[in-house]
């Protein structure tokens, strides 16, 4: 019996997607993001198993939300795209009932299902870590290898992108890797409908050493949110420079 390994879910969830969700965090990640606030989340140690079946009938109590609201159904993690088979059982589930589906990924799991999985995906959250593979491995542990091989399957997804990228001072809190970073899927811009700045806080550090861990960004400050805000808005016009103008980023930076 397929079966999925959840770590947690939030029935009301606002800001995973449009509207109204009901948000499941899968177990385990392959990444070891410095900023990770769930680490427990990372291993594949879960004590909730849900079947594809049990997913949709939990789902349904809650669509009359999803249609006043707009939303629908988000799968987080952890990483999702690790569990690619249950992933894709549920999906089809859920599609056949007219459920808006958000994908909220760092693009790296079983890619033996990335191609079905899209077909069946309304809005990728995309969360993008870093503009190279240096700064890249140095801030979660893995290559950009991985996360590139998913943005090519994206080239023949039909729906909606959300950028998100979590900033860390002295890390990512610079112009010309926030323009890299930018850079690095811009061509995907006619299907980009917002890129967001998170910054990155402190609030997951308590649950290391609940959990016996050393956090890995000790010392590190706050990202101040305003200047977060200005990255975010400066992406936000090249993204619409692009809509705007069908042009390359060369021609508007």
């Amino acid at each position: 019996m397929l079966q999925g390994k959840i770590h947690s879910i939030e029935t009301l969830g606002l800001l995973d997607g449009p509207g109204i969700r009901t948000i499941f965090f899968l177990q385990g990640c392959p990444l070891r993001c410095s900023y990770c606030h769930n680490p427990d989340s990372q291993n594949m140690f879960s004590q909730k198993h849900m079947t594809p079946e049990e997913v949709v009938k939990m789902v349904k109590r809650y669509t009359p939300y999803y249609k006043r609201s707009g939303g629908g159904v988000t799968f987080s993690g952890g990483e999702p795209l690790l569990q690619g088979e249950f992933l894709l059982a549920t999906m089809k589930l859920l599609k056949a009932e007219n459920i808006h589906i958000t994908l909220d990924t760092s693009g790296y799991g079983d890619e033996r299902y990335y191609k079905e999985i899209l077909k069946y995906v309304d809005l990728v959250l995309l969360d993008v870590k870093h503009q190279d593979h240096e700064g890249y491995r140095s801030l979660v542990g893995k290559s950009m290898k991985g996360f590139n091989n998913f943005l090519s399957h994206l080239d023949d997804y039909n729906g909606k992108i959300w950028i998100r990228h979590v900033m860390v001072p002295g890390i990512t809190d610079d112009k010309k890797i926030t323009e890299k970073i930018f850079d690095n899927i811009s061509h995907l811009y006619d299907k980009i409908e917002k890129i967001e700045i998170l910054p990155y806080h402190t609030l997951g550090a308590q649950k290391y050493k609940t959990l016996g861990l050393d956090y890995p960004l000790e010392g590190v400050p706050q990202m101040d949110k305003e200047k977060a805000k200005e990255f975010e808005n400066h992406l936000m016009f090249l993204l619409s420079s692009l809509k705007e103008e069908g042009t390359s980023k060369k021609d508007i930076i």
